[in-house]
C-alpha cells in the first residue's frame, strides 16, 4: 500500500526542489522530517508541509501506521513557467524566467 501527495505550482524552481528531494528519497519519515527541518534551502519549507499532508494521507486514508513508513518515490516536474521582463542598458528588455514545480511524494510501509 503507497499514500501520495502532490503539490502543484509551487513556486520554486524543479532543479532546486531536486537536490532536497535527493537526500530524503528512501529515507525513514522521522529522519526525512529531521533532514528538511536542519537543511538550508528554499525548498525544505514545502516539502516540509508537502510531508506532513502525504502522513497525515498515509494515517486517515489507507490506516498506515505513521512510524513504519518511509519515503519510496519523490520527484519534480516542472510546471508551467511565468515568463517576466527586466529593464537592462540602452531601453533593452531583458526576459527572466520564473519557473514552477509540480512535486509528487510517495510513501510505503516498511515491512
Amino acid at each position: 500500500m503507497e499514500a501520495k501527495a502532490i503539490a502543484k505550482y509551487v513556486r520554486i524552481s524543479p532543479r532546486k526542489v531536486q537536490i532536497v528531494l535527493d537526500l530524503i528519497r528512501n529515507q525513514p519519515v522521522d529522519k526525512a522530517m529531521a533532514i528538511l527541518r536542519h537543511t538550508p534551502k528554499a525548498a525544505c519549507e514545502c516539502l516540509e508541509k508537502l510531508l506532513k499532508s502525504a502522513i497525515a494521507n498515509a494515517e486517515n486514508n489507507f490506516n498506515m501506521d505513521g512510524k513504519n513508513l518511509y519515503v519510496a518515490e519523490c520527484f519534480a516536474t516542472a510546471g508551467p513557467t511565468l515568463k517576466r521582463f527586466r529593464p537592462r542598458a540602452q531601453g533593452r528588455g531583458y526576459r527572466v524566467l520564473k519557473r514552477t514545480s509540480h512535486i509528487t511524494l510517495v510513501l510505503k510501509e516498511a515491512e
